[in-house]
């Protein structure tokens, strides 16, 4: 299926959500114009149709979450199916079966020693998970994380967060624990690059652990130079730092290998992701080494970090339907396949002007604009044509491109044709 419009955009319904929406919701949360949001009501594969009846071609897959396609049945099924057999236990007390099968199922596919995990519902949780157990492990309260680096909105993760505008309005409340050192570029000098986190680390030598993505997201898909994940590693094994990769965006194959930091065959001591995880329902988790996780005292009847919905018996259901489509329709191979084909057909933006670059890996890229207002002018007129994307970048200057990994040649091919007509126009 392609895109098909059927009213204005966005159409009457649409506005008359965005109106009860904006009378009802918190400030700060959803941005409502007259020209934007679109209103969901279902979505198969790689499109999503509104509440008027247009359906868009996606390249956002929804923050990533739908790698294998928004309603994919499997994953329905199995969410439905575990719904009527059990859709909550008690997930630290008396847990479900079906956790014990994921667990299990995470184990053998990560590229960790001997894994541990803890189950939980965001990629924040995860994260926070993260920096207690490299504290219990180190002994230390000191984390290093990166300019540009985005790992949620918690207290614990914005005081790792590298983007100023999610931090500012709560820089007082925060502890002070995270130090930050820049995040290179494709085209940068990793040698250089892990000088600079050398010297931040010398700085700081109450430091546990270096928190980083392998690829950054939020900050408009910044890929590192060849060597520089495989440089933090090293650093962390000289002085024992715990490596903490957070992969909640780019886990699960799409960036041509299940986790990111394969390209490299770098093995973190904890892997947080969470997105794709469950296919839509939200289900995340923290992977630790058997050598992390031991820092933790086994529990003698009341967790010391946990939540009511720990492993979830739908999420877990949801986790395990949607590891088998990923392995069944063979995405992690298709994504890999797709980058030499994505590469060069994006490589027609970059003679755009007023677009300053392209980047990415497997089917994550990142299309940067002069500036944030002539990226949000080609998302606006992107809808109007029938496509959806995302803004990134600290300033909004990118759009991510991260569509589900289900979508076919002919969308693919349709949906960039719209979006460059889009750009052009936007740019001229």
């Amino acid at each position: 299926m392609l895109e098909a419009l059927r009213t204005e955009i966005p159409g009457p319904r649409s506005r008359a959500l965005g109106a009860a929406l904006k009378a009802r919701e918190t400030r700060g949360v959803t941005y409502v114009a007259d020209d934007f949001p679109v209103f969901w009501r279902s979505g198969e594969g790689a499109t999503v149709e509104d509440v008027d009846g247009n359906r868009y071609l996606d390249l956002t897959a929804a923050f990533g979450v739908a790698l294998t396609g928004h309603g994919n049945r499997a994953v329905a099924a199995a969410i439905a199916a575990q719904a009527g057999r059990l859709a909550h236990g008690m997930g630290d007390v008396h847990p479900s079966d079906v956790k014990v099968a994921l667990l299990d199922r995470l184990a053998a596919l990560v590229p960790l020693d001997d894994p541990r995990i803890f189950l939980c519902s965001s990629g924040a949780e995860s994260v926070e998970f993260a920096l207690k157990s490299a504290r219990l492990a180190t002994g230390k309260p000191g984390v290093l994380a990166f300019h540009g680096a985005y790992h949620g909105l918690a207290y614990g993760t914005l005081e790792i967060g590298g983007i100023a505008k999610f931090r500012d309005p709560w820089r007082d409340q925060l502890r002070g624990f995270g130090r930050f050192a820049p995040f290179p570029r494709g085209g940068d000098d990793a040698t250089e690059a892990l000088g600079a986190v050398a010297r931040a680390l010398d700085a700081a030598p109450d430091t546990g652990a270096i928190v980083a993505e392998p690829i950054q997201g939020r900050a408009g898909v910044i890929v590192p130079p060849d060597g520089f994940l495989t440089g933090l590693r090293a650093l962390c094994d000289e002085r024992g730092l715990v490596l903490v990769l957070d992969e909640i965006y780019t886990g699960f194959g799409r960036t041509g290998t299940l986790f990111a930091c394969q390209r490299e065959n770098v093995r973190p001591d904890v892997l947080c992701v969470g997105k794709a995880l469950g296919g839509g329902f939200p289900i995340s988790a923290a992977i630790l080494t058997r050598a992390v996780a031991d820092a933790w005292e086994p529990s003698r009847g009341e967790a010391l970090h946990t939540s009511t919905y720990l492993g979830n018996p739908m999420g877990c259901a949801a986790a395990l339907a949607n590891l088998d489509e990923i392995e069944r329709l063979g995405l992690t191979a298709l994504a890999r396949e797709a980058e030499t084909a994505w590469a060069e057909r994006l490589a027609r933006f970059a003679a755009v002007g007023g677009i300053v670059g392209v980047r990415g890996r497997g089917m994550l890229w990142g299309i940067e604009f002069r500036d944030g207002t002539t990226a949000n002018a080609c998302v606006l007129r992107a809808l109007q044509k029938g496509v959806i994307v995302l803004q990134s970048g600290p300033g909004g200057e990118t759009l991510t491109l991260a569509p589900p990994l289900v979508i076919d040649p002919t969308q693919t091919a349709r949906a960039l044709d719209l979006l460059e007509d889009a750009a052009r126009a936007v740019c001229a």
